[in-house]
């Protein structure tokens, strides 16, 4: 994928960051696939949720593993152009982590990129993307937060340049360039390709990464999935479009298949840096039957040149 050995992280290293916000509103989802693709339909909402936690890939971004942070107790680091973010504390802990939060806070967080006290989310939380999930697969993202170990480790405050410290900034935002809602089904396209769009664009929110940004941190999506030339920690990310020259446009199905499952390149290398975390955390839990969509998905995408 277009010099994937220095790739940043696709989807949960990025994009996890909750950053703090203010409106309410929870709608509809709608569904993406039919059950027979979908590995989460199964009576238990806390297996479904685990599930549903790999491939929103919540783990790498909300555990600081470098100073060797207990799971999911945040405190991880993104630096951005914007400033540094710290990563939540997303255990049940009633005090420190979202224990005290209802069902309703936690589908306006994911949906609206409202925090449970009317604060906005920044945009790198990516609610930009998880406004597509299905109801139910966020609830059973939440039964499975809860069913982990509340760690009482209070979160650090982020530390931002001006003027993006000010969250009133927030609000003309999201005017401008956040829409909220659930993703409808394309009638015109089959049951994998629905499933692989939904896990691109929502659960997996890989857009957030491999897509550039304007100068205010939001997508260009005329240029979705083409490349990001100023990712997380300042490092490129590549294109991931089905481009003959600077995308993927060279790989089969069975080939993007593979790599999520085992981190190998087409030409017998293996995938290094941040993208190795994404593999191991995120994609290589995931059925064969996801990553399948999940590779037709993107070979179906414009070929865009990279940036």
């Amino acid at each position: 994928m277009c010099d994937l050995r220095r790739s940043a992280r696709c989807g949960g290293i990025a994009a996890c960051v909750f950053f703090a916000a203010v409106l309410a509103w929870a709608g509809p989802a709608g569904a993406a696939a039919t059950s027979d693709l979908d590995p989460t339909a199964r009576t238990d909402p806390v297996a479904r949720g685990a599930y549903i936690f790999r491939a929103a890939g919540c783990l790498a971004c909300h555990t600081d593993v470098k100073n060797k942070g207990a799971p999911l107790a945040g405190g991880r680091a993104l630096v951005t152009p914007f400033g540094t973010f710290y990563t939540p504390n997303i255990t049940p802990d009633p005090v420190f982590g979202i224990g005290g939060w209802s069902d309703v806070d936690f589908l306006r967080a994911l949906r609206r990129g409202i925090a449970p006290d009317g604060r906005h989310y920044y945009p790198a939380f990516p609610y930009t993307s998880y406004t597509g999930m299905r109801e139910r697969d966020i609830l059973d993202l939440k039964a499975y937060l809860f069913a982990q170990a509340p760690v009482a480790r209070a979160n650090r405050p982020h530390e931002l340049k001006f003027p993006f410290r000010f969250r009133v900034l927030l609000g003309p935002w999201k005017a401008l360039f956040f829409e909220a809602g659930a993703r409808v089904a394309d009638p015109g396209r089959d049951a994998v390709w629905n499933r692989g769009a939904y896990l691109v664009n929502h659960l997996g929110h890989c857009g957030e990464c491999h897509t550039p940004r304007n100068i205010l941190g939001a997508m260009d999506r005329t240029r979705a999935f083409a490349g990001n030339p100023a990712g997380p920690d300042g490092k490129k990310v590549p294109n991931i479009t089905p481009h003959p020259r600077d995308g993927i446009g060279r790989w089969r199905e069975s080939d993007i298949a593979y790599f999520l499952k085992t981190g190998f390149l087409p030409d017998g290398d293996f995938v290094g840096g941040a993208m190795t975390e994404v593999i191991e955390e995120s994609t290589g839990h995931l059925s064969d039957t996801d990553r399948l969509a999940i590779a037709r998905y993107l070979l179906s995408l414009p070929p865009l040149p990279g940036p």
